[in-house]
């Protein structure tokens, strides 16, 4: 049986532990550094699976040892957003918390593929990567599927269509700056501007950029946890199941797109070996710039996060 680790048992960790085990392709070990939280929710989880018809086993923890032989590990450990926070507000305690995951991480599961969660994702990404020093093809971040997730949602909200039939693509640093391209979006192969007219469209846009601060704000004390869940559960499916699946995903970049040492969100193909291929699509100016204006603020703050790091 394959093997997943998902460090932090919060909102986002413990539903992709319960979504990873309703798909019955692994065996699943959640982390936590709070004593009983979970060894609970692995438990919770567990008793569901003669009800669910899940057969894996599900394991709570605060021992790093634990992952080991793990083929992926998910990085959900940090402090969520409160209202009014961006999500480069979290950056100095996240980075220092992904560090001492990456520590562990390298030292017991040093084959693994990586997938970053934490915010602000881009920037948790590239200390991810070089915190273990593993290939830049086993590290990538779950950032665009999400927001493109929200687009497409946001899209059939309002032409009143099944969900299933809207592609979105989202391009950019997972925050304020991201790029929704509704020219590489369509539904059942209709490009949006024939469906709605270009007001519409970019209300939709505004509202994607915005998504998780939309939720933040009505929850007030926390941030979303199921479609974000969703989204990780989408990648660790069809990197175990090697289905070569596209989607946008926080990437290292060393020449593509003119962009040089960042992390960014970026079409990939994604398989058993992680990151398989690097799409890179034809932008407008328009969105060159935007993509660059992105890029900017990605790479402001990874200059922060150098001493944390220790780079």
């Amino acid at each position: 049986m394959t093997k997943v680790s998902v460090i932090g048992s919060g909102n986002v960790g413990a539903n992709t532990v319960q979504k990873l085990a309703e798909l019955n392709i692994a065996d699943i070990v959640m982390v936590d550094i709070v004593k009983g939280l979970p060894q609970g929710k692995a438990l919770d989880i567990q008793q569901a699976a003669p009800l669910m018809g899940y057969d894996v086993n599900v394991m709570g923890t605060n021992e790093y040892a634990d992952i080991v032989d793990s083929d992926i590990v998910v990085v959900t450990a940090g402090i969520a957003r409160k209202p009014g926070m961006s999500r480069d507000d979290l950056l100095a305690t996240n980075i220092k918390i992904t560090k001492q995951v990456c520590d562990n991480i390298r030292s017991c599961a040093p084959d693994s593929i990586i997938i970053t969660v934490t915010n602000p994702l881009d920037i948790v990404t590239y200390a991810a990567l070089k915190c273990t020093n593993f290939d830049k093809k086993r590290v990538l971040g779950m950032s665009g599927l999400l927001d493109s997730s929200r687009f497409a949602s946001f899209v059939a909200m309002e032409l009143g269509c099944s969900v299933k039939d809207v592609s979105a693509m989202v391009l950019g640093g997972h925050g304020d700056s991201m790029i929704p391209l509704p020219e590489y979006s369509s539904v059942s192969g209709i490009p949006l501007k024939e469906l709605m007219d270009l007001n519409t469209i970019e209300k939709i846009v505004d509202r994607t950029i915005n998504a998780g601060a939309e939720i933040v704000g009505h929850l007030k004390t926390g941030s979303a946890f199921y479609a974000p869940s969703a989204a990780i559960t989408t990648m660790v499916e069809a990197i175990l199941n090697d289905t070569k699946k596209i989607i946008t995903a926080s990437v290292h970049l060393n020449g593509e797109y003119g962009m040089y040492d960042i992390c960014m969100g970026v079409p990939v193909k994604i398989g058993r070996n992680g990151i398989e291929k690097i799409i890179e699509l034809e932008l407008n100016d328009k969105n060159k710039e935007a993509l660059q204006k992105s890029a900017d603020s990605v790479e402001a703050a990874i200059i922060k996060i150098e001493t944390l790091i220790g780079h």
